[in-house]
């Protein structure tokens, strides 16, 4: 079992929900990494998405650009990220999952991307450009090397997609919860509660919201009717802020919500 599905399975089936912080490798430099992976799983996280930086990131809004931006200007790549991990996983429990666009894999190689990913300890990859009618340059290779795939549906994924999408994976099922990029929302698309609802009748395996979650409240709200949030444009300030105790706070909302599910 991946340790992704370990991790994810132990954590629902004790009732808990799921806290997925998303941080941008290299921003602040890498030597921070293994500092933040560290706070992080310490204050709860189910798995942690490192982002790697990318000239034309599709799916990234302002905060997240920017801590590219910044991230680059600080010489990091996937060929150095992935050194990284490498350095410090046998500190790190937690799963952890890359979030990158298929430029730089195919400047990585694709073999050459995966072989590495199993040998430092990367447990899945988000890559929001592939289509699943695409992936197949991909997945078979990431399948065999026990790496998860980890796929997206969006507001205007027609139920019939979701479930096709649904049935590919084994890790969890990123539902993107806005119409656009990431970035934090005041509020959310009132469509949304009813699309979660869908999303999680036809799974079967986790659903985990994400994109604009910004505020505890929207923790909670969203844990309501899924398994899980993934947070990253939030953490992403709070970090370059170094307002470490927000982050703990924050992620401590999804974890008071649980108590009041079991009254």
């Amino acid at each position: 079992m991946n340790r992704i599905q370990k991790q994810f399975s132990e954590r629902l089936n004790r009732g808990e929900k799921l806290f997925v912080p998303y941080i941008m490798a290299g921003d602040g430099g890498l030597g921070v990494l293994e500092e933040r992976l560290t706070f992080l799983e310490q204050n709860g996280a189910a798995a942690i998405e490192i982002g790697i930086p990318f000239s034309d990131p599709v799916a990234d809004g302002p905060t997240i650009q920017k801590a590219g931006i910044r991230s680059l200007k600080e010489g990091t790549t996937l060929k150095s990220t992935l050194i990284k991990i490498g350095e410090i996983r046998s500190s790190i429990n937690v799963p952890l999952v890359i979030m990158t666009y298929m430029n730089p894999i195919l400047a990585y190689g694709i073999d050459q991307f995966v072989v590495n990913m199993e040998k430092v300890g990367v447990d899945g990859c988000i890559i929001p450009d592939l289509p699943i009618e695409e992936e197949d340059i991909l997945a078979t290779k990431l399948e065999e090397a026990g790496i998860e795939l980890i796929r997206l549906v969006t507001l205007v994924t027609p139920k019939e997609r979701v479930e096709k999408i649904a049935k590919k994976g084994q890790g969890f099922l990123y539902t993107v919860t806005i119409k656009g990029i990431t970035g934090i929302r005041n509020e959310f698309d009132k469509s949304l509660v009813n699309f979660l609802e869908m999303v999680k009748e036809v799974s079967n395996i986790p659903v985990v919201a994400g994109f604009g979650v910004s505020t505890a409240e929207q923790v909670k709200e969203l844990s309501l009717n899924c398994d899980g949030v993934v947070v990253g444009s939030r953490i992403v300030d709070l970090f370059y802020e170094n307002k470490l105790d927000e982050i703990a706070e924050l992620m401590k909302a999804i974890l008071i919500e649980e108590k009041v599910f079991r009254g």
